[in-house]
């Protein structure tokens, strides 16, 4: 979604420590302000990200489980309410965690790994899911694992690749530089 104004970069959360249940990840959360199209919807936000290969998994609303991805990266684009979200740890995780909060225009994109889960959210809260074109389709982890399990989880997480189109502003755009420079490439 390149445009004339300056790109304002990402807030950029280091998520790095891993919780006996869940890997978290070397490459950075990143949150988008006010980015989407004005009084987007699931047809224009697909409109403005999928150009940049990021593609839509679903529409989905509240989701307080806990969980991670191993095998994908994820976007949510928020379009409807406001949400906090809790990342980084698992139910069994007696601290740490990082909450932030999220509201119509706003995109997170969670590297493959980091735990996520709604911990509160307006009433009619939604998003669109997308992920790097290409990837396999997501799977859930609760974290609950023993640590044997975690372990190979964390490995496949690290096996994801970076993608190379930033989901909202495209080639050149933050996410790249910022996760290549994560994992020093």
């Amino acid at each position: 979604m390149p445009s004339a104004t300056p790109i304002s970069p990402p807030e950029t959360y280091f998520i790095t420590k891993s919780t006996p249940h869940v890997p978290n990840s070397p490459l950075p959360v990143l949150v988008y302000r006010s980015v989407l199209p004005a009084n987007p919807t699931p047809e224009n936000i697909c409109g403005a990200v999928e150009p940049n290969n990021w593609m839509k998994g679903g529409v989905f609303k509240h989701y307080p489980a806990h969980h991670f991805h191993s095998v994908t990266h994820e976007l949510y684009a928020v379009f409807k309410g406001h949400s906090r979200l809790l990342l980084g740890r698992g139910p069994l995780d007696a601290e740490g965690g990082v909450e932030v909060d999220l509201r119509v225009g706003d995109c997170i994109v969670l590297p493959a790994g980091v735990a996520h889960c709604c911990l509160e959210s307006s009433h009619g809260y939604e998003y669109v899911g997308l992920y790097p074109k290409g990837s396999p389709h997501w799977d859930n982890n609760f974290c609950t694992a023993d640590e044997q399990d975690t372990k190979q989880k964390t490995e496949n997480t690290r096996a994801v690749p970076v993608p190379d189109y930033d989901p909202i502003f495209g080639v050149g755009g933050p996410l790249v530089e910022a996760w290549k420079a994560a994992v020093g490439k």
